[in-house]
């Protein structure tokens, strides 16, 4: 079983193009999807909802959708939210990736430091240099401006431990 984590920022896009390239480069294919939002972008989550819908349906799968709201810039609150639902994740044999690419720093902070205690199966960063293409679709950037990054997998190459 599979689960995936995004935080929604200032760009729906960034959230729904990051888990296009998932989804197509990484064929990960998650059964629960959770969505993180800022209160102050909680209007944006249905869009965010109807783009992971039907991106799950273009590539075969129905994963269930959830959301959660935060307060803004509450980095305490995100991390130990996000904390609490990744430890009862594994608990219950998901396999764990998130994505940092949408979220506001604070939010992303919040998320990564606490996890380094319990680890996650995949940190994905959608990767694009130059922001003029940002607030495109997926397949209306050029894929050689975009690279799709896992820290998980990057940090095995690099302590050559990449065959775990």
């Amino acid at each position: 079983m599979k689960a995936y984590i995004t935080i929604l920022g200032r760009s729906t896009w960034a959230l729904i193009n990051t888990y296009y390239a998932i989804l197509s480069e990484k064929t990960y294919y998650p059964d629960i999807v959770y969505i993180f939002a800022e209160d102050i972008y909680a209007d944006q989550l249905d869009k965010a909802i109807r783009g992971i819908e039907i991106l799950s349906e273009e590539f075969g799968f129905e994963p269930e959708i959830r959301q959660e709201i935060v307060r803004e810039s509450d980095f305490v609150e995100a991390g130990f939210k996000i904390t609490s639902l990744i430890r009862d994740l594994k608990q219950n044999g998901y396999s764990v990736a998130i994505d940092v690419t949408p979220g506001r720093k604070a939010l992303v902070a919040g998320a990564l430091i606490p996890i380094s205690k319990i680890g996650v199966d995949h940190v994905f960063y959608l990767a694009i240099k130059t922001l003029d293409n940002a607030s495109k679709p997926y397949r209306m950037i050029p894929l050689q401006i975009q690279e799709l990054k896992d820290f998980v997998e990057d940090a095995k190459v690099y302590r050559g431990d990449a065959s775990e």
